[in-house]
């Protein structure tokens, strides 16, 4: 998947909810998002609504649309 087709997928402003992330800062499960970007890594980065930045790492983290943008 290219940046691209990722941005198209989770568009900036789209809502997300988390539903799984391996990671000891991850924010709490069902935590909800805006995605504001992607990055070459294809990471998709979202703020957080409980004021974390961690990013998502796409095909190992999961998250769910909620709204696009």
């Amino acid at each position: 998947m290219s940046k691209e087709e990722l941005l198209k997928e989770y568009p900036i402003g789209s809502r997300i909810k988390l539903l799984k992330m391996d990671d000891i800062q991850a924010p709490p499960i069902g935590t909800l998002g805006t995605v504001i970007g992607v990055d070459d890594a294809l990471s998709i980065l979202v703020r957080w609504d409980n004021g974390s930045g961690l990013n998502v790492v796409y095909g190992e983290d999961k998250v769910e649309l909620i709204s696009i943008a």
